[in-house]
């Protein structure tokens, strides 16, 4: 068995299947003191309590969810100590058999070391405070994330004596090197992770940081020295993989671009954020999803997924940004707004979300919709439709933009003279250059509707902007010629689709959704009552009765075995039922038989339920 190492006053470091630190308070009497346990290895730091004079270990920190890490976590939980794992990977802890059950093998493309993680969930007791400091065992520590090694690393500062110390788990191993680079390697052909770990090698050196420790390698006295030239060497490993360099360090430095002196955008997120700059020293955020991005790996689980801040130092220090107070979302994909619960938990901002978007980000499980965000993000203020709403020296008015999706907004705001409207992703396109054209962005699955591009064509022309903003491309100069080529576009949108569908003889339009299940996913209990709502709509030309059979698993109960109703043409109803699970399980399927008068659309809607055992 090894022996422990005092690597700093109340610090002790510990050979295992990753190098395991215990952290106590020095000022509390041996034998009388708890200890913090960062990572945990295969637990043997149990067996060296009683020698270091410590009572128990009250916590775990995780700084990563990989195996070598974790596989001894049951024996922790067995002790009593609770668990917090980094905010982006929790389910690799507390709900891993859920990987194991649908992770994709065949034709498998994702290449992040998800597999890499315990064989079986452990109980997690919380998520660690990003951005924040936690008091444990009488310790304070600040999280930061730190992605590079998995996307969802967390290093934690401790500061003791004259030193800070960061455990960086898997981040740095030597000075310039890395315990491993396949870890690193997120998608097929990409850099994401080694250009991720540029980035947090510079933060971790702005942070002030003098000393590493981590989960493999000795621990470094030069902490600058060490992170830079990891720094160095793995820039010119990222270029080395990209046909043009790319500056990494521009990104952290200079990562915004003034449209006008009181608008930037952010260049480095992967969807368009845009800064509006108050002479109150305030800033609004129109957008905010996934900062600093060096791309978006495989796979749409939590932990492909890493959302922080770390184009904000570079908003104080350039643009004298005292906080953020507000943040505006253009529609509810994850790209554009991930961010925004970080932001409120660090800057105290609030989200003003307009009326028909705040329903889909605080319910992101009633409607099938693609790129919801994984938790309900709740409104701060709801902004009506149509209805200016005054923040510091600016007044910005959220328009309905159906189109790219059926819950998105246009805003309308004059800044420096310059009235802009902020599109999200209506428009996709290069501005113009190399003669291409922008296009319609429609997705079915949003659902898009004929006559939204032309609807949002004559909003564009009524608020006449100098500037459409768009949610990834650049912003775009606007004269008549571009509001003339919108509406074109719009046409030719609408009247392919009429030549393609047969919409004169069913006219159920290019979603192809006559009829929804709403909630489509909820959990459950065993004997719960859950109440169901199918919306329908008669796409026949004429007037004609709607059956509605629910389909349900065996022994499930319903309300209600079918429901009729009559309905004109094109008209839209929606009825209730009730139904009552009587076997467990996960994502049992729920299901509505449509008939619409002579239209057999068969079980056209379903809906899922996680089903918990008694």
């Amino acid at each position: 068995m090894s022996t422990p190492v005092e690597v700093a006053r109340g610090v002790w470091r510990i050979a295992d299947t990753c190098a395991v630190y215990l952290v106590v308070d020095p000022a509390v009497p041996e034998g009388e003191r708890d200890a913090v346990a960062i990572d945990f290895g295969a637990g043997l730091a149990l067996e060296h309590l009683t020698e270091l004079g410590i009572r128990r270990i009250t916590d775990v920190l995780m700084t990563h969810h990989h195996r070598d890490q974790a596989q001894g976590l049951p024996l922790a939980a067995s002790h009593g100590a609770r668990i917090h794992v980094p905010p982006v990977e929790r389910e690799l802890f507390d709900r891993v058999d859920e990987m194991w059950d649908s992770r994709q093998l065949d034709n498998d493309y994702n290449l992040r070391q998800d597999r890499f993680s315990l064989l079986e969930p452990v109980p997690v007791d919380a998520v660690v405070p990003e951005y924040r400091t936690m008091d444990v065992a009488g310790v304070t520590l600040r999280v930061l994330p730190t992605p590079g090694h998995t996307i969802g690393s967390v290093s934690y500062l401790l500061d003791r004596d004259d030193a800070r110390i960061a455990f960086s788990g898997d981040l740095i191993y030597a000075p310039g090197k890395v315990w491993s680079l396949a870890a690193t390697q997120w998608s097929y052909t990409q850099n994401e992770g080694p250009a991720m770990t540029v980035l947090s090698a510079r933060i971790l050196i702005a942070e002030g940081v003098t000393r590493l420790a981590p989960s493999h390698g000795e621990v470094m006295e030069d902490a600058a020295g060490a992170l830079d030239a990891l720094a160095r060497t793995m820039q010119e490993y990222v270029d080395s993989r990209r046909s043009y360099p790319w500056d990494l360090q521009a990104r952290l430095d200079d990562p915004f671009v003034a449209l006008t002196p009181h608008l930037l955008l952010n260049r480095t997120s992967m969807s368009c954020s845009y800064v509006l700059l108050s002479e109150t020293g305030e800033a609004l955020i129109i957008d905010y999803g996934y900062d600093m991005t060096t791309g978006l790996a495989p796979g749409q689980e939590r932990a492909a997924r890493r959302p922080w801040l770390a184009s904000l130092p570079a908003l104080r220090r350039d643009y004298g940004v005292m906080r953020i107070t507000v943040a505006l979302p253009t529609h509810y994909h994850d790209d554009h707004i991930a961010g925004m619960p970080l932001l409120r938990e660090m800057e105290g901002t609030e989200l003003w979300i307009p009326e028909n978007v705040a329903p889909v980000m605080a319910d992101p499980w009633r409607e099938d919709l693609p790129c919801q965000w994984y938790d309900p993000i709740p409104a701060d203020r709801v902004l009506t439709l149509g209805e200016p709403v005054h923040w510091n020296e600016y007044t910005i008015t959220p328009h309905p933009q159906p189109g790219h999706t059926l819950y998105a907004v246009a805003y309308e705001l004059e800044v420096d003279e310059l009235t802009v409207v902020f599109t999200g992703d209506q428009q996709e396109g290069l501005g113009g250059r190399d003669g291409r054209r922008d296009i319609m962005n429609y997705q079915y699955r949003n659902l898009f509707r004929l006559g939204d591009y032309g609807q949002s064509a004559a909003l564009y022309r009524r608020l006449a902007p100098g500037l459409l903003a768009s949610g990834h491309w650049e912003p775009r100069w606007v004269d008549d010629a571009y509001l003339d080529y919108l509406a074109e576009s719009a046409e030719l949108v609408d009247a392919l689709h009429q030549r393609l569908l047969p919409l004169e003889d069913v006219a159920i339009g290019p979603d192809g959704q006559a009829a929804r299940l709403l909630p489509y996913r909820r959990r459950a209990r065993i004997d719960d009552e859950l109440e169901y709502t199918v919306e329908v709509r008669n796409p026949l030309p004429h007037r004609a009765v709607a059956r509605l059979r629910p389909v349900l698993p065996i022994g499930w109960r319903s309300s209600q075995p079918e429901v009729e109703l009559e309905l004109d043409p094109r008209e839209e109803a929606a009825v209730q039922f009730i139904v009552t699970p009587s076997t467990g399980g996960r994502r049992r399927r729920v299901a509505v038989d449509v008939t619409i008068g002579d239209l057999r659309l068969g079980q056209h809607a379903e809906a899922l339920v996680e089903v918990d055992e008694p």
